[in-house]
């Protein structure tokens, strides 16, 4: 992506083809290798500096279907004792990383569960999960505990079931309200069961309610679009999340794509997948919502919260747990196993259950900070030179301005602001912030 065209650092897409768009860290994953997994259990057994915010993400790696877009690590044949097995290696992996000398003492200011499906679970399944966490480390008075859902895994008791186990943030991934376009996604629900969980949620007394869009998906129209906004609208969620689609390598539809000899994606193309996140923005913002970041919209801006987005993005430590998760302890990054049958053996005979690591230099890590909090849309200049000595609008002034001067940006004083067009396309922006080596490497 690195190149001068139009006068940007970056070539401008077109046609959605294979590979990475979203911008999910840095640097890039292709860059973490299993030689300097020793760089994260060595950072384990040193003790965790208690000011920075600890958190902890779960990863439920079960699915009713794998959708044809999903480049997660999920399973789709999994009885009910692999999935005890599987529930067992993670909290015994919790418990071991609570007794370390990086967590011991400190509470997790959020927890994230995520997939997979964790709402696969079933109600007994979940509370023996969360009872069995919280007696490994304390999350007593955290300021987030977020789920993430498939409306057709649940019903109305589920659903009250995982609100009294203490979660506040419940994120419902519609992506489309259409059935045929879900169908041909290979989603595994369909509108009625969307229109079932939309029903049940408001009462069960979550703090945020959030549901998740994807503009651009295989079979969308310009007139279904319209009518996935509409009705996101008449559900009123306290947030929506809209994320444009992408085709990593790793998914059935580049497996398809590749079989056929395919360069170019079933799916819309760049300016037409940020055309209709924009249309959506739009209509969200006439009926009194806010946006909140390059993918979100929220209602309330004084009560909504993206603890785990902001804490994580500001440079918080996280603990991955679970299959292929990935976390952050201080400046180690760090990818656990990729198998499930490896994760669950390796956490049984007590071992480590990390795969790959890497540690970053604090210029990285001050990269790191910069392009995710640039996916917010505005940042000050001030933390940076507070944490990092280093003054980010003189450091990257040359691309700065050239992004400013294609109307995709201002500054003004210490705080820069991206314009709406910037902000729909800011993932493919920040690759011209990354270090010379890193821009041409594979990022996944």
């Amino acid at each position: 992506m690195a190149g001068e065209t139009h006068g940007l650092p970056v070539a401008e897409l077109g046609k959605t083809e294979a590979g990475n768009y979203f911008v999910a860290n840095y640097p890039p994953f292709s860059l973490w290798t299993p030689e300097r997994v020793g760089e994260a259990t060595d950072r384990l057994q040193t003790r965790g500096d208690p000011s920075n915010p600890l958190g902890l993400y779960v990863h439920i790696p079960f699915c009713r279907k794998r959708c044809h877009f999903c480049y997660f690590k999920v399973y789709t044949d999994r009885n009910k004792d692999d999935i005890r097995a599987y529930l067992d290696a993670v909290i015994a992996e919790v418990e071991r990383l609570g007794r370390t000398p990086f967590v011991e003492g400190r509470t997790l200011d959020f927890v994230y569960f995520g997939g997979g499906t964790p709402s696969y679970l079933s109600t007994e399944q979940l509370r023996y999960l969360f009872d069995g966490l919280r007696g490994a480390v304390s999350w007593e008075g955290a300021r987030e505990i977020a789920f993430e859902c498939e409306p057709g895994t649940l019903n109305e008791k589920k659903v009250h079931a995982i609100a009294q186990l203490g979660v506040t943030r419940l994120s419902l991934g519609i992506e489309n309200f259409d059935d045929d376009v879900l169908e041909i996604n290979n989603r595994a629900h369909r509108s009625r069961q969307v229109h079932d969980a939309c029903a049940w949620a408001p009462s069960a007394g979550f703090e945020q309610i959030n549901i998740d869009l994807i503009a651009g998906m295989v079979g969308e129209t310009p007139e279904n679009w319209r009518r996935c906004i509409e009705r996101a609208l008449e559900m009123a969620p306290d947030v929506v999340t809209i994320y444009q689609m992408e085709v990593p390598f790793n998914t059935t539809i580049y497996r398809d794509m590749r079989e056929q000899g395919r360069e170019i994606a079933p799916v819309a193309d760049w300016p037409t997948k940020r055309q209709w996140v924009a249309d959506a923005f739009d209509a969200f913002e006439a009926a009194g919502y806010h946006v909140a970041s390059a993918y979100t919209v929220v209602k309330d801006p004084a009560r909504t919260k993206f603890v785990y987005r902001d804490a994580l993005w500001d440079g918080a430590d996280m603990l991955g747990t679970g299959v292929s998760s990935f976390g952050l302890l201080g400046p180690v990054h760090y990818q656990n196993r990729h198998r499930i049958e490896q994760y669950v053996e390796e956490v049984e005979r007590g071992a480590s259950a990390i795969y790959r690591a890497m540690t970053m230099t604090d210029e990285e890590r001050m990269i790191r900070q910069f392009v995710l909090q640039m996916k917010l849309g505005r940042l000050s200049r001030r933390p940076f030179i507070e944490r990092f000595g280093v003054d980010v609008f003189d450091r990257f002034a040359d691309t700065l301005q050239a992004y400013a001067q294609s109307g995709l940006l201002s500054i003004e004083g210490d705080v820069l602001t991206l314009s709406r067009e910037g902000l729909l396309q800011v993932d493919r922006l920040l690759h011209a912030f990354f270090l010379p080596e890193h821009r041409e490497v594979r990022y996944a």
